[in-house]
């Protein structure tokens, strides 16, 4: 079943059940795929898919950060479960000793030496972690073993 299948079926479940916020959860990323496809003319893969919800859990990471200085908790609980049901159709998430290897043997295949290789490094291991871990991790870690 592609991805686009199970969110359809997950979407017609959380109509049953009366879920609410999974199935807004739900229409928020098959409105930006239709989207995307429409202003592209395509039909996306589940690659595509993936990069849509990846960029979504970022947005809804950078958006908790703005609720709690806001100190709106309500807004921060709600987005937090929001976040769980994205996560449930990306792949499983890196440890941070998985991401950790990655990074550590990119630098050593692309033979950093210092801090001004960190876009060598980052370009090479993002696509190898597409969707299992988040940018601002990778680049911390990068940061770490650079410097």
């Amino acid at each position: 079943m592609s991805l686009k299948e199970k969110l359809m079926e997950d979407f017609k479940d959380s109509m049953r059940n009366r879920d609410v916020v999974r199935k807004n959860t739900i229409t928020m990323i098959r409105a930006a795929v239709k989207q995307r496809e429409v202003d592209e003319r395509i039909q996306l893969k589940d690659e595509d898919i993936i990069d849509i919800i990846s960029k979504q859990l970022k947005e809804k990471k950078e958006a908790i950060e703005e609720f709690q200085r806001g100190k709106r908790q309500d807004l921060v609980d709600l987005t937090e479960k929001e976040m769980n049901i994205l996560l449930k159709y990306l792949p499983a998430q890196l440890t941070e000793e998985e991401l950790e290897k990655v990074v550590k043997q990119t630098i050593d295949e692309v033979e950093a030496k210092s801090i001004k290789d960190i876009g060598k490094v980052m370009k090479s291991v993002m696509p190898k972690i597409k969707g299992k871990a988040d940018g601002k991790e990778v680049n911390r870690i990068c940061k770490k073993y650079l410097e």
